[in-house]
């Protein structure tokens, strides 16, 4: 049954705060951790998990925004779920950040912080719906609204997000699942393949591998795919509802081909990124970029860059499986940020978002997409079309302008051949010479392609480089990552708590710091926010008077009301 958290809005008469002398409680209060439950903790709506609990009556679950908190606090600092109950318990300042007023209580057990992770995981393959992500746009919308930040222009960036897992071999791979398969099976059905399995299971995958010579790798692959046919066939039946066999059956289809009974290895070159390539991480794909070999998910951030905010914060976070191009990301996000933040006008990226489909649905809502660079040759001859009208272009090369015509299908600019005949570059220009005209034929997805390629030009110089600076959020998000560059992680859903995790953290870290370099506006905000804490009448009249002469300066709302309520 859900129940929400409120026990953390009454302090104990005998809490850490009676306990702690004056001097310690006023720095406790002016750190990272007791803002972090102010700005994060206390405005999770816990009512979004409901979802997760029975609707019947039974015993209360765990409070839910305790449990969200500490996933978002393991992942910041990445902490092993060891490390983060040994926070719980022994770290006061984490025990702060968690709304905990006194050192006897554990909120949840490490049981039930797993059972909640397997409830968000369930309830997102059976409605697509991540809950944490719900969490990271609802407090995001608080934080823009709250303190006016521009979201008319905003910038991508994406970056890779290495699983944790062992790179294998092909062969290697194959003998793995074999074992794995083995470990599953009854001891019947062990004793019957026990023949055929046993020179697998004397040693693992790597040490088998490693006593093969280079070439007997082919003879071992075709050993194998009639291992895989044999074992397929007869255990199929039994064990289809099992998930070692899925894999098993997974592995046995992407790299085995059957026609009429007679199996046949899978050349390499027709093996796709997308064939497993971990049992651990049936999630992950493969994408070799810049010389580099990546497998696991492709994490795409989206940030506000309007060069008149004092502050900026990510505003969406996406997870694909690697192998997805960025702009078949950005075509998929294009109306979620569009929906998030409806004031959205200009999106800088880089050249791997530029697309025929982007072009479009761009100018279906309102978007001018800003490239700084572009992918794909440049063109030796350079036709700059414009729009005159509904329907009418004017198309100008490098020595004349022209208008268009329409034509069933397209549209087409006839420049004078004389001209043409002239020109240096008429053997490299895409108007082809026909019936003793100069045509060139074209549709408006050239005409959005060359606007995207022109709209950077159009930009006042400050806004040119905009762009770059997202790399610096990039790098918040692959701060915890291993030496090998590898997540603590594994999995595709693990993937998407983890970045929107951190997208929530980079936010609160950035607001904390805001906070830090503009201390008059610390009333405004705990009063917008809605939390005030304890001090005399006279003390907030004080910050009533600055905090209205801020507000002026930075067109920020009026807090007399907010200051009239909290009085």
């Amino acid at each position: 049954m859900f129940r929400k958290n409120t026990s953390h809005l009454q302090p104990s008469l005998f809490g850490i705060a009676s306990q702690l002398p004056e001097s310690k409680l006023k720095k406790l209060k002016k750190s990272k951790e007791y803002e972090f439950y102010r700005l994060v903790f206390c405005k999770i709506k816990e009512e979004t998990f409901a979802v997760l609990y029975s609707n019947t009556s039974s015993r209360p679950n765990a409070a839910v925004n305790s449990l969200v908190s500490s996933i978002i606090l393991m992942h910041h600092n990445g902490w092993t779920t060891e490390e983060l109950f040994d926070r719980i318990d022994f770290d006061l300042l984490t025990r702060t950040a968690l709304g905990l007023d006194t050192l006897e209580e554990t909120p949840f057990c490490p049981a039930t912080f797993f059972n909640f992770q397997n409830r968000l995981l369930s309830h997102f393959v059976e409605s697509s719906e991540n809950l944490l992500e719900s969490v990271f746009d609802d407090l995001t919308q608080q934080q823009l609204k709250t303190l006016k930040i521009k979201t008319d222009i905003q910038r991508s960036d994406s970056f890779m997000a290495m699983s944790n897992i062992r790179s294998y071999g092909r062969t290697q791979l194959l003998i793995e699942v074999l074992i794995r398969l083995h470990r599953v099976l009854s001891d019947q059905d062990k004793a019957v393949f026990n023949d055929v399995l046993g020179p697998y299971l004397k040693q693992s995958s790597g040490q088998y591998i490693y006593n093969l010579e280079r070439s007997s790798i082919p003879h071992e692959l075709e050993k194998l795919g009639l291992l895989y046919h044999r074992l397929y066939e007869a255990l199929k039946d039994s064990y289809k509802d099992i998930e070692v066999f899925s894999i098993f059956e997974r592995v046995y289809s992407e790299h085995f081909t059957v026609v009429e009974d007679k199996v046949t290895v899978k050349p390499g070159k027709e093996l796709t990124s997308n064939v497993l390539q971990s049992p651990d991480d049936i999630d992950a794909t493969y994408r070799t970029k810049r010389g580099r070999h990546y497998r696991g998910q492709s994490v795409n951030v989206t940030e506000t860059a309007n060069p008149e905010n004092d502050l900026n914060l990510i505003t969406d976070v996406a997870v694909y499986s690697n192998n997805t191009d960025d702009s078949t990301i950005l075509n998929e996000r294009l109306e979620h940020m569009k929906d998030k933040t409806p004031d959205l006008e200009e999106l800088h990226t880089d050249g791997a978002y530029g697309s025929e489909g982007n072009d479009k649905k761009m100018e279906e809502l309102g978007i001018t997409h800003v490239q700084t660079a572009v992918r794909g040759r440049k063109a030796e001859v350079s036709m700059k079309i414009d729009e005159t009208s509904d329907e009418q272009y004017t198309v100008k090369c490098p020595h004349q302008c022209v208008g268009s015509e329409k034509i069933p299908k397209r549209y087409k600019a006839c420049f004078d051949v004389n001209i043409c005949r002239r020109c240096s570059s008429s053997k490299r220009c895409p108007a082809k010479e026909k019936g003793g005209k100069r045509t060139y034929y074209f549709d408006r997805s050239d005409y959005l392609l060359g606007k995207r390629t022109r709209n950077i030009k159009s930009l006042p110089p400050e806004r040119r480089k905009i762009r770059p600076n997202v790399e610096a959020t990039v790098k918040g998000f692959t701060k915890p990552f291993n030496h090998k560059g590898k997540l603590h992680i594994r999995g595709l859903f693990k993937t998407m708590v983890y970045a929107h995790a951190m997208a929530i953290s980079i936010n609160f870290g950035r607001l904390w710091r805001y906070m830090g370099e503009n201390p008059d506006l610390f009333a405004l905000l705990s009063l917008l926010y809605g939390i005030l804490p304890s001090r005399s009448a006279r003390h907030w009249q004080n910050q009533l008077r600055r905090a209205t002469i801020e507000s002026q300066n930075r067109q920020l709302p009026e807090p007399s009301q907010y200051f009239t309520k909290a009085a």
